[in-house]
């Protein structure tokens, strides 16, 4: 019977999971109602002290990652083996077991392997933080480290924070093919991320780079470069202005950290603008969207989760993320959505990384097609990067 071969599978992925021998499992041959996922990779993580199965959905032009506790996890994927893929391969530290079904039949084989050990994972490491060093003034101008340069207690989750935002942007940086690379971040406040990126990329990684923050408080610019001067970064600067009114021209990377509502669209519209190689936001404040959802007639079968106010902001936030993911593809972009941080430090902690890809092809009509729908669904008129790239 095709679902006792499906349990079968899905109790070894348990068993693999509770004794710590999960390697990897991959998903393929899909053919569900996504037209544009093409397989899934299955991990082991512990976040927050709990032990979670990590989804990465690879997409045509993008990959998502889900986190999900055992049950809901193992319910998903029975879902998936029973009607959406045809092919599932479970690799453990003691055996390797393929799954296969066409149409009611499904087949499995499985063949014991010996010497193969289970890779950890990041959430099981201990960290090795990029930013070793807390003895740099900069730390101390921003408030991060006391006189004697030791992180102050209230300073440790902006600490942890700062590292795990340079863990996360170096090797997108360090991809870049320019020699040089030009990293402009809208928006840059303190500059936590300017000073911790340009320091690692200076004197750790050994990657020569300028770094530009665009802050509109004139108190926090004069601050920055002053700071930046004292601590001998001569490639980074901090200059005054509105994100919408800078010219990033020549920009090859475009960075915005919780830009508040359409700020964060000005961000992404300057990045595609200035053809830069990567664009990275994570947003803040979706109310554009909040708006017209209120204001339109989204679907009906939506009643439900629209009716209360806090699910249709979360709605709004996906809704509106959704689309900038969308705009991004269509101008020439894959694009990823991630939790950047936990949300014990803050709830806005989505990012999207967008990195321009002449390879891949896209069908234009298809993605404005998704676009349409997406928004005839919700009741939405117009997105405001739309407007912004002239669509």
């Amino acid at each position: 019977m095709s679902t006792e071969r499906i349990e079968e599978f899905i109790s070894a992925v348990k068993s693999a999971f509770a004794a710590n021998t999960l390697v990897k499992l991959k998903l393929g041959g899909y053919h569900g109602s996504e037209p544009e996922l093409k397989g899934i990779d299955v991990k082991k993580i512990v976040a927050k002290g709990a032990e979670k199965f990590s989804f990465t959905f690879h997409y045509k032009t993008r990959d998502i990652i889900k986190n999900q506790i055992q049950p809901e996890a193992l319910g998903n994927l029975r879902i998936a083996l029973t009607d959406e893929f045809r092919s599932a391969q479970l690799a453990t530290t003691e055996f390797d077991m393929s799954f296969e079904r066409n149409g009611d039949k499904v087949r499995l084989k499985r063949t014991e392997v010996a010497g193969r050990e289970a890779p950890s994972t990041e959430h099981n490491r201990a960290k090795n933080r990029p930013l070793t060093e807390t003895g740099k003034p900069y730390l101390h101008a921003l408030g991060i480290t006391g006189k004697d340069g030791v992180v102050r207690n209230d300073a440790q989750d902006k600490f942890r924070q700062i590292n795990k935002m340079v863990e996360i942007f170096a090797p997108l940086i360090q991809a870049i093919a320019a020699d040089k690379p030009r990293i402009v971040d809208m928006g840059a406040g303190k500059g936590y991320l300017d000073f911790a990126l340009y320091d690692y990329l200076a004197n750790v990684a050994n990657r020569p780079a300028e770094v530009i923050g665009v802050e509109m408080r004139d108190g926090l610019v004069t601050d920055g470069n002053a700071t930046a001067a004292a601590s001998g970064f001569d490639g980074l600067s901090f200059v005054p202005g509105t994100i919408i009114d800078y010219d990033a021209t020549g920009a090859d990377a475009v960075i915005a950290l919780h830009a508040c509502d359409t700020a964060t669209d000005d961000a992404i519209f300057k990045g595609i603008a200035a053809g830069a190689a990567l664009i990275a936001v994570a947003p803040c404040c979706h109310k554009q969207i909040r708006r017209q959802m209120e204001a339109g007639k989204p679907a009906s079968q939506l009643d439900v989760l629209l009716r209360h106010g806090i699910f249709l902001e979360r709605q709004a936030e996906m809704v509106t993320d959704t689309l900038r993911a969308l705009l991004l593809e269509l101008s020439g972009y894959k694009t990823k959505v991630f939790e950047f941080v936990s949300d014990a430090h803050t709830p806005k902690n989505n990012l999207i990384v967008a990195e321009k890809d002449a390879r891949t092809v896209r069908d234009r009509e298809a993605v404005l097609k998704q676009i349409a729908e997406v928004k005839a669904m919700f009741g939405i008129e117009k997105h405001y990067l739309e407007g912004l790239l002239g669509l």
